[in-house]
């Protein structure tokens, strides 16, 4: 499989938000994927969400090891359960193919720019785990979190959002997040 020709200007974005048992990628595990696809004005074009089958204790003993989801009990809980069952999950590779042809069919020829909070960290687990997925998206990423550095150090503006940690609200999140500060800016530009 060849690389996507990375010269070609963007038309839409690849929302993606992994939940996953904790940061390493050579260790941890993914739980769960949402995709959105969007133009620049935040439209939805298409949608996509999966829970990934694991083995459950692979999962229990990463998420026992990751302090972070002692905080979410219930989470923890659920993905445990969902991602052990085959009626439920799909499988790793299923994902994949599923994502690629997603990407495929809305993308062509332009590479996916991913987009997302804290985007880089999927973007190694994509890159682990659903190699071939790696290859279509653009080297370049829109992460909302270097927005929020840049809103809350240069001007104090700040975004709440609330803690889901479930990967399609998660994406909601960060195209409201981004709305946000852009909006802000439409702002500031009509006010001046």
């Amino acid at each position: 499989m060849s690389e996507v020709d990375k010269k070609v200007l963007p038309t839409r974005l690849l929302w993606v938000d992994l939940e996953m048992t904790g940061l390493d990628a050579s260790q941890d595990v993914i739980l769960e994927v949402a995709a959105e696809i969007t133009d620049f004005e935040f439209n939805t074009l298409a949608s996509y969400e999966a829970i990934v089958q694991q083995p459950s204790h692979t999962v229990a003993d990463r998420m026992q090891k990751n302090v972070w989801w002692q905080g979410y009990p219930e989470n923890r809980d659920e993905f445990i359960r969902k991602t052990s069952d085959s009626a439920i999950a799909k499988s790793s590779q299923q994902v994949e193919t599923e994502l690629m042809a997603l990407v495929e069919q809305h993308f062509g020829a332009e590479p996916a720019v991913l987009a997302g909070n804290s985007i880089y960290n999927d973007r190694k687990f994509i890159a682990r785990y659903w190699p071939k997925l790696d290859l279509k998206l653009h080297y370049r990423m829109l992460d909302v979190s270097a927005w929020k550095v840049f809103m809350q150090g240069a001007y104090g503006v700040n975004f709440e959002k609330r803690e889901v940690h479930r990967a399609f609200d998660d994406i909601q999140a960060s195209i409201a997040e981004l709305q946000h500060y852009l909006e802000w800016f439409a702002k500031q530009s009509h006010d001046s």
